[in-house]
């Protein structure tokens, strides 16, 4: 079962005229599920301060928020795979309810233990793993959902309110929100609210229409390793899918587990800082990246797009080495908004480019090798930040980890292939004026 996937590599990038960042809500589906992560994203950005706050209380040091960190990430590779496969052979609403539903019983069953005062280091690290669990089917699934919902430019917009509404979600409301539930209620509070915004995710994603995607078929008839061999056919024949999954594993290798483990360290240890420090610099990068999804959604995407996104992206993660060179608050809080800012204006340009150019079909699987190859790497970045910041301590482990994380992202701009997707749409986009220009010409010469 093949497509003429080369037809679609031609395709010129969709429209990059201005557009309404809400017109892709006029869409009452796509709606429903936007309402629903909305939520479920305010939840988890309550949910992480709670988390990071109750596993240093529990462990004293960065070594317990690196197991947690392990925890979580390995079940999601594990499972990973088979959440693509099952994105494109099965109902995608029900894999996203499935998710929600799996998720909302782990964080319920932490914030009983901990109202109960009973939690312990090990039951964090359990549920964390059933956490980690439901985060692999959901994220194929829900990246293979939108192109079903939308279409052309709207793609754009709703990635760019996705970008959006994360980080004001994610980064801004959701800790600040976290802080506030945490002084009144603890941490067992904040992991109630976020099982309450899981289910309200489901709930949403069931009152959504019956998809009319065709399932089954040929595809039902394959095995599940012959599935994987086309996606990773499909992602083996494009330099700028393969090359990018690469360059993100190791760049995630190198900075993700210091910055997760660490930027908290620094704040609460290294600066004597509180909960709502924390809350301030996330809520930094919060700001600073609506404001690019706000920009990105009203002019579109950029014409040479991969090369975009690959600067874009190289200057994101030398920011991670502002939170090792400062030395204030606020300082960290400028650090913050540049990475945040630049990861979104990549990541907008990564994920309408994926959907534009990748089949319906094998969407969920793309999406789930680009999950899989992307966070692979994380367990053993997690388990390396411990020795490194008893090797170099905690700045210089942060400095170190931005600097080389940004060379490798932007070598993967000069792997050979990696720019043919933009130049073809550059060649069409050339081509289109020119007939344009012939046209306005003839029309000007028939008038005379």
């Amino acid at each position: 079962m093949h497509h003429s996937y080369e037809s679609l590599d031609g395709f010129a990038g969709g429209p990059r005229g201005r557009g309404s960042l809400l017109s892709p809500l006029r869409h009452r589906d796509f709606r429903l599920l936007w309402t629903g992560a909305t939520a479920s994203l305010i939840g988890d950005g309550a949910f992480l301060v709670a988390l990071a706050w109750q596993v240093y209380a529990l462990s004293g040091g960065p070594a317990g928020m690196s197991l947690v960190g392990i925890a979580m990430t390995v079940p999601t590779i594990a499972f990973l795979l088979i959440g693509g496969v099952a994105s494109d052979r099965l109902e995608r609403r029900w894999l996203l309810v499935g998710a929600d539903l799996l998720r909302a019983l782990a964080v319920s069953l932490l914030a009983g233990l901990t109202i109960g005062g009973q939690v312990q280091t090990w039951h964090v690290v359990v549920l964390a793993a059933f956490y980690g669990t439901g985060s692999a089917f959901h994220a194929p699934a829900f990246d293979a959902l939108v192109p079903e919902l939308l279409r052309g430019e709207e793609l754009t917009q709703a990635n760019a309110l996705d970008q959006l509404m994360r980080p004001l979600a994610l980064r801004l409301a959701g800790p600040a929100l976290g802080g506030v539930v945490v002084g009144i209620a603890g941490a067992g509070g904040v992991f109630l609210l976020d099982c309450a915004t899981f289910l309200m995710a489901a709930g949403t994603v069931l009152m959504m229409s019956p998809s009319r995607r065709v399932l089954g078929g040929a595809a039902a008839e394959t095995s599940l390793i012959a599935d994987l061999r086309e996606g990773w056919h499909f992602v083996r024949g494009h330099a700028w899918l393969w090359a990018t999954f690469a360059s993100a594993a190791i760049a995630y290798l190198l900075f993700m587990g210091p910055v997760e483990v660490l930027l908290p360290y620094v704040v609460k240890e290294g600066m004597g800082g509180s909960a709502f420090d924390l809350g301030l610099v996330f809520a930094a990068g919060g700001l600073a990246s609506m404001l690019c999804a706000v920009l990105l959604g009203r002019f579109g995407l950029p014409r040479r797009s991969i090369t975009f996104m690959l600067v874009a992206w190289t200057l994101a993660t030398l920011g991670v080495a502002g939170y090792g060179a400062a030395n204030a608050i606020w300082q960290l809080m400028v650090a913050s908004a540049i990475f945040n800012a630049l990861e979104t204006a990549g990541t907008i340009v990564w994920a309408t480019t994926k959907q534009q150019h990748v089949p319906s079909a094998l969407l969920g699987r793309v999406s789930s090798l680009d999950w899989l190859i992307s966070v692979g790497l994380l367990p053993l970045s997690f388990a390396l930040t411990g020795p490194a910041e008893a090797a170099f301590g905690a700045r210089a482990t942060l400095i170190g980890a931005g600097v080389l994380g940004a060379a490798v992202t932007l070598a993967a701009l000069y792997v050979p292939g990696m720019r043919t997707l933009e130049e073809r749409a550059v060649r069409a986009e050339r081509r289109r004026r020119v007939v344009e220009e012939r046209l306005r010409t003839a029309a000007a010469g028939a008038s005379s």
